[in-house]
């Protein structure tokens, strides 16, 4: 295996976004004096012509495949064509070229919606095409799965040292907070901001606020990728994540307690296009440990979930809302920290 030191030449593809700008901010962190970028505007990632011209010309020794066009439950069922032929197409071109250039390594980061609808809990690597996919966003999916397959190919048939890794549920700088593409976390930190502003003393909840998810903080994510680049070296991919969920309702409830303690936490309903109030209370201070964690971890997760203007069993992930979503890895590191959002 390559040793990855801070003279190489790293290419970040998809730098400015979440995960990408917390690589950079990682790598630059620990001297990496030859990081590479290029924003949409200096290179077309679906453009294979193009993506050769500019790995022959800046000739990046390792690379971290982050790229992708994400969204969440509107954007993925309204785009379907768009999220499967730009995801497919950025990691086909990126891949290729990184053989073609004789990459050290690279990365690939996926999605753990690639894992069954109805996967067994908790979830493992090879429960990976083991039963259908959630509907909501089965392109986006498949896409990610694609690039998992793409990298086990050419390490197959070229002896490619091509690596790729599953995060759970991310939230930190540079997230997304537009209501329409959002994932659940930063679209609960606006929408209680944007009651707090207005002076509005409700937020409603879609569902029961019951289904769990795991948070990742997304510097910790970046701490695992350099971590699998320097000593993970299999065709498997690796779940990362914290081991560690909550209830979207206590994921609420530890916003509120930070953005906009007065709040109440409406529970609602939607039946027949209609949207109904069942139940509504006081937000609540979530105090365990267990709420939303920052270790720095390579171990598990469950499918990214989210949903548009509000929240609940309504997610890209199983409806039922009592099971664990935490899971346990076999390639798992042991969390060394974790602090509240």
């Amino acid at each position: 295996m390559d040793e990855l030191t801070t003279s190489a030449r790293i290419f970040i593809a998809g730098h400015t976004g979440l995960v990408g700008s917390a690589l950079v901010r990682r790598l630059e962190d620990e001297g990496f004096d030859s990081v590479l970028t290029a924003t949409r505007d200096q290179l077309d990632l679906r453009d294979q012509a193009a993506v050769n011209y500019w790995f022959k010309a800046n000739r990046p020794e390792f690379v971290l495949l982050v790229a992708g066009t994400v969204g969440g439950i509107l954007a993925n069922s309204t785009r379907p064509a768009e999220f499967i032929y730009d995801n497919m197409m950025i990691h086909a071109t990126v891949v290729h070229a990184a053989h073609l250039y004789d990459v050290k390594r690279l990365l690939y980061l996926g999605s753990s919606c690639i894992y069954p609808r109805e996967c067994p809990q908790p979830m493992r690597e090879e429960y990976l095409l083991s039963g259908p996919l959630e509907p909501t966003n089965e392109s986006y999916a498949v896409a990610k799965i694609a690039g998992i397959k793409l990298c086990q190919a050419y390490r197959e048939q070229y002896g490619c040292d091509f690596i790729s890794a599953m995060p759970t549920n991310l939230y930190g700088p540079n997230d997304n907070f537009d209501l329409e593409s959002s994932h659940v976390l930063p679209a609960l930190i606006r929408r209680f901001h944007e009651a707090k502003v207005t002076g509005s003393r409700e937020v409603v909840l879609w569902g029961t606020g019951s289904p769990r998810r795991e948070f990742l903080h997304v510097d910790d994510l970046a701490d695992a990728c350099v971590h699998l680049m320097r000593r993970y070296d299999e065709a498997e991919h690796v779940n990362v994540g914290t081991g560690v969920d909550l209830s979207i309702r206590e994921l609420a409830e530890l916003v509120a307690s930070i953005v906009y303690p007065e709040a109440r936490i409406a529970i609602g309903r939607l039946t027949a296009r209609r949207f109904s109030v069942i139940s509504c209370a006081p937000a609540s201070v979530v105090t365990s440990d267990a709420a939303v964690s920052r270790p720095n971890a390579v171990r598990t997760q469950e499918p990214r979930t989210s949903h548009d203007f509000v929240f609940g069993d309504n997610s890209s992930v199983m409806k039922r809302s009592g099971r664990p979503r935490s899971c346990t890895s076999k390639k798992s590191v042991i969390p060394r920290k974790s602090s509240p959002i």
